[in-house]
């Protein structure tokens, strides 16, 4: 069975070659096929009809559960003694209603805040936003990122990956170079 998401990105470029134009339409679908999600871009011209199926990235929040996942065995983590940070997680790219955007608004959620907080000894904070391969900062995080990083939190990344596997072992070196540095300082 097939499901459209409502990932539609229709674009229109016009190309002037020797007193000749042409229009070409994209259309960029994001759906499962088999069980699989894939993108289905479909580009029109005056010379024909392409379609092209291709493996969809995977979404940045399956990223970041990956990575909470690996975190959280990581020996590390927790409070009890031993443990040197705890972490906490953001979901600021949910779609909302009306309403629930004013309720987030009001409370305190903030556009461009990082995916993942770390917490850890010494009174430090490691910010950490997931990105998949085809993922770009928007306007919100590079400003917040700034912001932020102005006001003296440096320790800051992206994690860009294509796999789960990947966006696990990027941040877990990530947080160990983190936690080799507070040791250091202590």
């Amino acid at each position: 069975m097939i499901s459209i998401f409502p990932h539609h990105h229709p674009t229109t470029t016009e190309e002037t070659s020797m007193k000749k134009t042409t229009t070409q339409k994209t259309t960029v679908q994001t759906t499962r096929l088999n069980g699989a999600k894939v993108r289905i871009v479909t580009t029109t011209s005056a010379t024909g009809t392409s379609v092209k199926v291709k493996a969809a990235p995977l979404e940045e929040w399956i990223l970041q559960a990956s990575a909470v996942r690996a975190l959280r065995a990581m020996p590390e983590h927790g409070a009890a003694p031993g443990g040197r940070f705890l972490l906490a997680g953001d979901f600021n790219a949910a779609r909302r209603s009306m309403r629930e955007q004013v309720k987030a608004k009001a409370t305190g959620l903030t556009p461009g805040e990082h995916d993942l907080r770390l917490y850890m000894t010494g009174g430090r904070l490691g910010l950490i936003e997931y990105k998949n391969a085809e993922g770009k900062l928007a306007k919100a995080q590079i400003t917040r990122h700034a912001d932020l990083r102005s006001l003296g939190f440096s320790l800051q990344a992206v994690i860009k990956a294509s796999t789960e596997a990947e966006a696990a072992e990027r941040t877990v070196a990530q947080v160990r170079e983190w936690l080799a540095t507070t040791a250091e300082a202590a």
